[in-house]
């Protein structure tokens, strides 16, 4: 008997449950009825909907980021160069952006390719020097201004881009990197060139003054040898003229102890000439 109320009670609340819907506070909330958006858009709170014939679609309300694949551009200087972005993002409008893209990789999809179209645009109108460093933020403010312009009409508003890297292609890196090692490489020929040049000089130099202090040194080894050949020559002339004798018997001396060496025997007469200043003198006093 209790059980067409309890039954009538479950099914009050599954349809309730089916007609209410909560949507958080970073979130906004479309209902969907037969595959089509109703007008309102439902922001933070709790809310009604038919049941079974509406459903809910809800969207992220934050600034979202998407970071795009590295592309190349063109600088007005011909010179390739190699992108790396991304984009940050808000969805302003859950009704057009429904309608336009519905979900997010193809809102994402569509936010690189007009992205890229406004960057190599940007890029193909300035030198590579001022893609780099000097128009650089002047070039971002003029992409982010033409991308939001653009799609806002799939009801996102683009907040900012920026480049997050600038690379060169992989074949002028490795041609640079040639030319840089060529280079160096000729720099450091160079610089061995201009050392071997300075050590030959240095060498050279050096060679020049000791040939020069080696002169000057013989030279005055010459004098010194010469002033002292000529003092020993004097000094054995006056001892000469001195005492004759003496210095025969001091000459004599010095040739038996040059003459003589170890374990020799001598036989001398007594008209040895060595022996002459030891002979008795006719009338000398006899002792």
């Amino acid at each position: 008997m209790n059980r067409p109320p309890a039954l009538a009670l479950i099914l009050l609340l599954f349809i309730g449950s089916q007609s209410i819907f909560t949507v958080h506070q970073t979130q906004k909330a479309l209902v969907i009825q037969l595959g089509d958006p109703v007008d309102e858009v439902f922001g933070p709170g709790l809310h009604l909907k038919l049941p079974f014939i509406q459903t809910v679609e809800t969207f992220d309300a934050r600034i979202l980021d998407y970071d795009a694949r590295p592309a190349e551009a063109l600088t007005s200087d011909k010179k390739a160069i190699v992108l790396d972005n991304y984009a940050r993002w808000r969805i302003i409008s859950p009704l057009q952006f429904y309608r336009s893209v519905r979900t997010i990789p193809r809102a994402q999809a569509r936010l690189d390719d007009v992205v890229y179209s406004q960057l190599r645009a940007q890029v193909g109108r300035h030198t590579l020097t001022e893609v780099v460093s000097s128009k650089r933020s002047s070039i971002m403010e003029d992409v982010t201004r033409r991308t939001s312009e653009i799609m806002h009409e799939y009801g996102i508003d683009v907040v900012d881009v920026r480049i997050k890297r600038t690379d060169l292609p992989a074949e002028n890196q490795r041609a640079i990197f040639g030319r840089m090692r060529a280079e160096r490489e000729r720099q450091a020929k160079q610089y061995r060139s201009e050392g071997t040049e300075e050590a030959l000089k240095l060498r050279s130099q050096a060679d020049r003054e000791q040939a020069v202090i080696l002169a000057e040194a013989n030279r005055k080894a010459s004098i010194l040898r010469g002033e002292g050949d000529a003092s020993a020559a004097r000094i054995f002339a006056e001892a000469f003229q001195r005492s004759p004798e003496f210095y025969a018997f001091q000459r004599g001396l010095e040739a038996l102890k040059k003459g003589l060496q170890k374990d020799t025997y001598l036989l001398l007469t007594p008209d040895f000439p060595f022996l002459a200043p030891f002979a008795k003198k006719e009338g000398a006093p006899q002792r």
